[in-house]
């Protein structure tokens, strides 16, 4: 069953290569979506998928690339939105 996630890093998650390492997992996990910095210093992301590779990719957001310290991860749901694939914005 296919799922979207609206998912919130909070921690060391910009100028660590976060959303591009997000990418490269979402790719890995085949999630199509989107990943933007906020204005605040955290990470947003729209994941869509089935919902094991969305685990999967939740489990990933908690840790990140190396560089990054990640706090906190917040999930809600969100619409299906049929993403043609994932975008950094």
């Amino acid at each position: 069953m296919k799922v979207n996630k609206l998912i919130t890093i909070e921690g060391r998650v910009q100028h660590v290569g976060f959303r591009y390492s997000a990418r490269n997992a979402a790719r890995n996990f085949a999630i199509s979506g989107l990943a933007s910095n906020l204005p605040d210093g955290n990470v947003y992301i729209e994941a869509e998928g089935e919902e094991k590779n969305i685990c999967q990719f939740i489990d990933w957001c908690r840790i990140g690339p190396p560089l990054a310290k990640v706090i906190q991860v917040k999930i809600q749901d969100g619409e299906i939105m049929n993403y043609p694939g994932f975008n950094i914005r």
